[in-house]
């Protein structure tokens, strides 16, 4: 239904169109007023070809019929947009058309402002700023006419911002100062480099002392202590978002290094698994359904569990061929990942390229979350709730499964829990499989924020080694609490510091931090760490 309407809508303005261009002169102003009622973006293009000469009538016996030459080099009916066949013969009788200069006039205005009736919200708030920051006098009036009618309440603020900040310049005396302090009221950002320049025009003509001066300058300082206030709670946003990557990222290192003792640096490497997992899903995604189809948004949704089910697989084979040879041997096993990390960074590059392969975000997670003039993505949102879901998955596993209760066991005594039982071989290849598991699922959610390449999982192991070490080996309370520590203090500091800077800082503080408690956050009293 709605589908109908937007065709028989855009079918109307064609129609009005066709009927404007073939129109005698004194005809023209009730089509002119008749087509400022729609807003059909089909009338900015058709003008444009209009205006440039892109627009032919053609009679012959069927009449006379008014045809538009596109960028296509098709021939389409202006009235209907149905692309038609002109043999040699017709082409070479076309008669060229051109708008009057008085119609050109009265149509730039109703082009300008085609976007204050569109049907999408977004384009009308972007339409009604951009007239409002024109400062154009001649805007004026279809911004207060568009105030009467517009039904949504961010689209009529967007307008009421536009309007006051044309009035600064447009204004005469009271409405200027009204227009301030309706900035003021909204803390307008937009409008802070109009509200200088009115400053400087007020110091110019000789009227410092003025109200409008006073509350001009008192705008600035609430804009200012506004702007200062959204860069704080979107490094306080980024802050977790990074804290949650780090998190998703840093389970898995917790679980291989943590609670085995394998210092894995091929970590990095499947979390690139991760995300060339997520690229091939989307690949094939789009060579069956399209890119355009409904069917596409879910393919991170099943990337999700095939990169975890793909990785955890992989970590297994590693771990029973060579991993469960390196137990209680540290240098031995840093080195080995170190080498089968090489590898996997070339078997990359042979199966995929040397360069970054990119994957399209699903139309559900495109745009924001707008909160009192703060921007949330929905992308980092979503990470932040993968992250919730990991630590919840990850708790219930190892405290309420067998698996878990293995795993703890075989953490906290080897022997012991071989002596009573326990299979501490398969809970090695479970305990490897898991933490590979997980890394994988954190390069899965990466491929939303950046592109997916060999070296993606590097620029974070790093960073997952120093969350482990700060929350305390093997305990994942404090490797998600130091996470978040970790991703809060770098975001907060970056913009004072600089991102550099605020790294090297972050580090500085880990240091001092790990000089004054050794264990991390939360030290084991283990005996079994002193075996």
């Amino acid at each position: 239904m709605l589908l109908s309407s937007a065709i028989l809508e855009a079918r109307s303005a064609r129609v009005i169109l066709s009927d404007l261009i073939l129109a005698e002169e004194e005809t023209q102003a009730a089509l002119l007023e008749e087509l400022a009622e729609s807003g059909d973006q089909v009338i900015a293009e058709i003008y444009e070809a209009w205006r440039s000469g892109g627009v032919y009538t053609l009679s012959d016996d069927s009449g006379t019929r008014l045809l538009l030459f596109n960028e296509a080099q098709e021939w389409t009916l202006v009235a209907t947009g149905e692309v038609v066949s002109l043999s040699e013969a017709e082409a070479s009788a076309v008669e060229k058309e051109r708008a009057s200069r008085a119609v050109r006039k009265l149509m730039k205005s109703i082009v300008d402002t085609l976007g204050l009736k569109s049907v999408d919200e977004r384009v009308r708030i972007d339409a009604a700023l951009k007239l409002g920051l024109s400062q154009k006098p001649e805007y004026i009036e279809p911004l207060k006419a568009r105030l009467e009618t517009e039904p949504s309440k961010n689209v009529l603020k967007s307008i009421r911002e536009a309007l006051a900040i044309s009035l600064l310049v447009n204004g005469e005396g009271d409405e200027v100062f009204g227009a301030v302090k309706e900035l003021t009221s909204m803390k307008s950002i937009a409008a802070r480099g109009f509200l200088e320049k009115l400053i400087r025009a007020e110091e110019k003509a000789g009227r410092l002392g003025s109200e409008v001066v006073a509350a001009s300058s008192n705008a600035l300082l609430v804009i200012e202590e506004h702007i200062n206030m959204l860069e704080f709670f979107g490094s306080f946003f980024r802050g977790f978002s990074t804290g949650s990557v780090l998190l998703i990222v840093s389970f898995g290192l917790a679980i291989t290094f943590g609670l085995m003792g394998i210092i894995n640096m091929a970590h990095g490497e499947f979390v690139a698994i991760g995300g060339y997992v997520t690229f091939m899903v989307q690949t094939f995604f789009i060579n069956t359904w399209g890119l355009s189809s409904s069917a596409f948004g879910w393919y991170f949704v099943v990337s999700l569990p095939l990169s975890f089910l793909v990785a955890a697989g992989i970590g297994l084979l590693l771990e029973k061929s060579i991993i469960r040879f390196l137990y209680r041997r540290p240098l031995e096993s840093l080195l080995c990942t170190w080498g089968i990390s090489m590898i996997m960074q070339q078997c990359f590059r042979l199966i995929f390229g040397a360069a970054n392969v990119q994957v399209n975000n699903p139309t559900w997670l495109m745009g924001s979350l707008n909160f009192g003039g703060f921007n949330m993505s929905y992308t980092r949102l979503f990470i932040m709730f993968i992250a919730l879901v990991v630590v919840i998955m990850t708790w219930l596993l190892l405290r309420k499964t067998n698996l878990g209760l293995h795993i703890r066991a075989v953490m906290q005594n080897r022997g012991m829990a071989s002596s009573l039982g326990i299979p501490v071989a398969r809970v090695n290849s479970m305990t490897f499989a898991l933490g590979c598991g997980l890394a994988a699922l954190g390069g899965s959610v990466l491929s939303q924020i950046g592109n997916v390449g060999p070296l993606m999982g590097q620029a974070y192991i790093v960073d997952s080694f120093m969350v482990v070490v700060i929350g305390s080996v093997g305990n994942l309370l404090g490797a998600g609490l130091s996470a978040m520590g970790i991703g809060l203090v770098d975001q907060l500091l970056q913009p004072s510091l600089g991102p550099v800077m605020g790294k090297i800082t972050v580090f500085f503080v880990i240091i001092l931090f790990l000089q004054w408690r050794p264990g991390g956050l939360f030290p084991s009293r283990s005996r079994s760490l002193d075996d």
